[in-house]
């Protein structure tokens, strides 16, 4: 009955830690670099080309987009769709019915998904960058492709053209007296627009952006707290000299 319970989870892809850790599928680190701005620009560039189509980000502002250097001009020629405006929120146009209608499922909105998605295989980050890389051909499936991080997704390869088309390389491994087929790799069948270096890298910048837009404010968070907590130590030591002071003719 557990098994059953944790399949169906995983297949909503609410538990993708437990599912890492029953499918044997290693999550990738991430670069998680989320202070390197050009990166960060790439990925909301990405972000809009490949994923607002589909996915919204409900919870974040066009214009919030100024925090990572790109300018409100910048942002009206190059990031927004013909009918929004700058200080309106990432909402994809998809017809909610028509896209249950062509996968099954309402696309989820993605603003908190870098956050929502740790588990035991590591971080949110590191499930998608794993994610996002591990999309092979598969004729079985609905869209043509399926998935190692989350088998059976609903979600084609938006990316492909840029990673190509690939298909897995099968190992068979032992394990309690039974032979079963894992996937040890990939072959790549057609080349992509970038060589597999390019496009882990443009990976890395979307899921960065997508990281940041989890959370905007944790650098700041980050920096503030560090000189915080080094205020508090210099306080401490102060206020154990002036303690001292004020003891030192007391027998």
């Amino acid at each position: 009955m557990k098994k059953i319970i944790l399949t169906l989870v995983a297949a909503l892809g609410f538990v993708v830690g437990a599912h890492a850790a029953e499918g044997g599928v290693v999550w990738d680190k991430a670069p998680n670099n989320t202070n390197d701005l050009a990166s960060l620009q790439n990925g909301a560039k990405l972000f809009v080309n490949y994923c607002l189509n589909c996915h919204s980000a409900a919870f974040m502002r066009y214009n919030r987009l100024q925090d990572l250097g790109i300018s409100e001009k910048q942002i009206k020629e190059n990031l927004l769709f013909t009918t929004d405006k700058v200080g309106e929120t990432m909402k994809a146009n998809i017809d909610p019915k028509e896209a249950k209608a062509w996968f099954g499922t309402v696309p989820p909105d993605l603003t908190l998904v870098a956050r929502s998605r740790a588990g035991h295989g590591g971080t949110g980050a590191d499930y998608l960058y794993t994610y996002l890389r591990t999309f092979y051909r598969d004729s079985t499936k609905a869209t043509g492709w399926d998935n190692l991080a989350f088998p059976s997704v609903a979600m084609p390869n938006v990316l492909w053209e840029l990673q190509g088309e690939r298909r897995p390389v099968y190992k068979e491994i032992e394990a309690h007296g039974h032979t079963t087929e894992v996937v040890s790799g990939f072959e790549q069948v057609t080349p992509g627009t970038m060589s597999p270096l390019q496009f882990d890298q443009a990976v890395g910048d979307l899921v960065n952006y997508l990281q940041w837009m989890a959370e905007p404010a944790a650098n700041t968070r980050i920096r503030v707290g560090v000189w915080v907590l080094l205020f508090l130590v210099m306080s401490v030591f102060f206020t154990w000299r002036l303690n001292a002071a004020y003891w030192k003719d007391v027998k």
